[in-house]
């Protein structure tokens, strides 16, 4: 609860009031018990990005720079091939984590930040109708879906993605108080539609001995889907240690 108020109350960018105090306190208590609902986003969104004037990206955890170098190289480790590498920013928020990887990539790109908050969305793509993000590859694309990723394969096929990047979407599943199936169910929607030489990249503050035992466990199920889990920490930030597990779908046995 510490880390989310304090990141609350970096995003105001001003001292917080005792009637501040309170709004925050209200709305991390929401967020602690609420992070798997779709209500709870769009207040978040609404409350902290008012005015599309006052747009204001937000981070959970860390931005681009802190893990350009965890990305891109995955990215670039893909099979040439002339289409577009497919990539979801998943739970994009109002994160610029999506918008970064399109204008960095200098090979074609298809990145689509996807959140279930239409608030969020809305306010993604105002902005980035009002400050154009240009891409180093003339022939990349970059769009804003309003989605729930407990429902992926309704909007993707499998073996449809290249790349599929998680900045504490399923974290904040985990961690709500109905959210572990729907963790588990994610996982594995994201295995199906990547493309075997496609891998998810996920960046959170839980320790390897208790999330490389979630993923293997929960990355399996027999005759249709398994994969390969690995790890590297990230850094420390405000004292916290970061870490970006990959999972990469392999052929299930039969």
């Amino acid at each position: 609860m510490a880390l989310i108020l304090n990141m609350l109350t970096r995003s105001c960018g001003k001292l917080i009031t005792t009637t501040r105090l309170r709004h925050h306190s209200s709305l991390t208590a929401e967020l602690i018990n609420n992070m798997d609902k779709k209500a709870t986003w769009d207040r978040f969104y609404t409350e902290n990005n008012s005015e599309a004037a006052n747009f204001k990206n937000f981070e959970w955890f860390f931005g681009f720079d802190a893990i350009r170098d965890f990305v891109l190289p995955v990215l670039y480790s893909r099979p040439k091939s002339e289409a577009s590498l497919r990539i979801l920013d998943m739970g994009c928020g109002t994160s610029a984590l999506g918008p970064s990887v399109y204008r960095e990539s200098v090979w074609p790109v298809q990145v689509t930040c996807a959140d279930i908050s239409p608030v969020a969305v809305r306010l993604m793509r105002n902005h980035t109708k009002t400050k154009a993000v240009q891409p180093q590859n003339i022939s990349s694309k970059l769009d804003f879906l309003e989605l729930d990723c407990t429902h992926l394969h309704e909007h993707y096929v499998s073996e449809s993605l290249d790349l599929i990047l998680d900045k504490g979407t399923i974290d904040a599943l985990l961690r709500s108080r109905d959210g572990g199936a729907k963790a588990s169910q994610v996982l594995k929607q994201c295995l199906m539609a990547l493309r075997n030489s496609g891998s998810l990249l996920q960046f959170s503050d839980e320790d390897p001995d208790s999330r490389m035992l979630w993923l293997e466990r929960e990355a399996r199920e027999p005759g249709l889907i398994a994969a390969d889990v690995g790890v590297q920490e990230v850094g420390e930030l405000r004292g916290v240690t970061y870490y970006c597990y990959q999972v990469s779908p392999r052929p299930a046995a039969q």
